[in-house]
């Protein structure tokens, strides 16, 4: 999908569709009444019938309006009060739902007199433009017959010139942030017989050689070994799939400034190994390395727009099977720290292969890291599935992530990390145990993370409940949370 910034009257232009706002009451908006009046009241008259209401969503589509340059005009509903960010989004879910049942192939949004509860021009644009293009998402890679094409190709974001220099960096971070969702959700979405550790470290090779300031190491399982990695390691074990640690550190900043460290979750698949998971719903556990994939799509979004950082991306990808060489609950393996592990349950295994990417991440000397899994089911719980959940060891990290994701519209919420809930993870025969019992799951899960975590400000998301959607004709990857990272990484970059 084209996506444009113009400085026009919108009611001027000549296109297959133009997108007008109506206020709930029937009440047009500037763009509105000039189009009105010229097609000698029209539109009013139709309002005036009861059509259309103006409620949030609401669309009447019209045709060959008279004295209209336009071949159709849509009445896009956006209520009586500034919208918030999610009846804006379902408004314009709403339009583009009709928008792509119509034979044009082009239209003209002219809705920069909508207001957004707290969001300037730039955020409000951001929000528009990443829906829009979200929107267009589809996966159908392995289908022996695609859809049709649609004939929708391009849409134009009608401005003031006032906002236009606004308007285009909007768009920019948003095309940015889109394509960084969309390897982020086709990587959750393709099948684990392809997806799979050794494929992922030749998709960050063929990134690097891509980018000159990009440069990937990928560490196999001799490699591991040398480094002591023994936690990850007895993840693999039980699997003819080899793990793979990929570091990809991006120089955007000064040789001498100090990184941000991403590391992500990446079971390509997760059986639960020998403490294997009911088999109903399995096929999802293919969604596990949506931790990775996030750290894949934020390292796209960054690479798009050449951020004045330095990054390094660490994801750390193995998978989760059960078989004469798997690990068994009992087993007890040390960790590339020297910290001992007894695991309790081989399907807590997120926290093996992480724990060990933690300490790797200390040789950077990082100014902050933030790791990304789908860890959890407590967290769904908690949470469901509108909400990461968000733990570490800085007030201030945490709080600028909680910024990032309310102003990304990729929220996160905070769970306490208190030192009383590290008791559930005492093991009598090991420095720590992977499990700590029923209660709290989501935050003894990151009480073992930030045992690996100490020398360096850090941050764990949980995104269980937000990485991908079950069941019904919208199953798949979300793409989150690469607004809330990239939001970040851009924050960090404005200094």
């Amino acid at each position: 999908m084209e996506l444009l910034v113009k400085s026009v009257n919108a009611e001027t232009l000549k296109t297959a569709t133009l997108v007008v706002p109506v206020s709930e009451g029937r009440s047009l908006g500037a763009v509105g009444r000039k189009l009105d009046e010229q097609s000698s009241g029209a539109i009013s008259a139709i309002l005036k019938r009861g059509d259309h209401e103006g409620k949030p969503g609401q669309t009447l589509l019209l045709h060959s309006l008279p004295g209209i340059k336009a071949e159709r005009v849509l009445l896009l509903g956006i209520g009586k009060d500034a919208l918030g960010d999610r009846p804006f989004r379902k408004a314009i879910t709403s339009a583009l739902g009709v928008l792509k049942t119509l034979g044009g192939a082009d239209a003209v949004l002219a809705l920069d007199e909508v207001t957004v509860a707290n969001r300037d021009t730039y955020s409000k644009v951001r929000l528009l433009a990443e829906t829009v293009l979200d929107a267009g998402y589809v996966f159908e890679r392995y289908k022996s017959k695609k859809a049709d094409p649609r004939a929708l190709k391009k849409i134009t974001l009608a401005t003031t010139k006032v906002d236009t220099a606004e308007a285009e960096r909007a768009v920019q971070h948003a095309r940015a942030i889109a394509l960084g969702m969309s390897l982020t959700r086709d990587l959750g979405n393709m099948p684990p017989n392809i997806c799979h550790p050794t494929f992922l470290g030749e998709l960050a090779k063929g990134l690097a050689k891509e980018h000159k300031n990009l440069k990937v190491d990928v560490h196999d399982e001799k490699k591991l070994a040398q480094l002591g990695m023994g936690s990850f390691l007895a993840v693999a074990q039980g699997s003819a799939q080899p793990p793979r640690l990929i570091v990809a550190q991006y120089q955007g900043g000064a040789k001498a400034d100090q990184p941000y460290v991403l590391i992500g979750k990446g079971i390509t698949f997760d059986t639960g190994g020998i403490s294997i998971k009911p088999s109903a719903g399995m096929d999802e556990m293919k969604f596990d390395m949506c931790g990775a994939a996030s750290v894949f799509g934020t390292l796209r979004a960054v690479l798009e727009l050449q951020l004045p950082i330095n990054l390094v991306c660490l994801m750390a990808c193995a998978e989760n099977m059960p078989s004469g060489t798997a690990t068994r609950p009992g087993d007890i393996v040390e960790t590339m720290s020297g910290q001992t592990v007894e695991i309790l349950n081989t399907d807590a295994e997120g926290r093996l292969v992480l724990c060990d990417a933690l300490t790797y991440a200390e040789r950077f000397k990082p100014k902050a890291v933030v790791d990304i899994a789908t860890l959890t089911g407590a967290c769904v719980v908690a949470l469901g599935g509108h909400t990461s959940g968000l733990l570490g060891n800085n007030d201030g990290l945490i709080s600028d992530l909680l910024d990032a994701g309310r102003r990304a519209d990729d929220r996160a919420w905070q769970l306490p990390l208190f030192d009383e809930y590290q008791e559930q993870l005492d093991s009598p025969f090991a420095d720590i145990a992977n499990i700590g019992g029923p209660k709290a799951g989501t935050i003894t899960a990151a009480c073992f993370l930030s045992r690996f975590a100490k020398s360096y400000d850090w941050a764990h998301l949980d995104i269980a409940g937000t990485a991908w959607l079950s069941g019904g004709k919208d199953k798949g990857a979300t793409g989150r949370p690469v607004p809330l990272l990239t939001q970040y990484l851009l924050d960090r970059a404005a200094g």
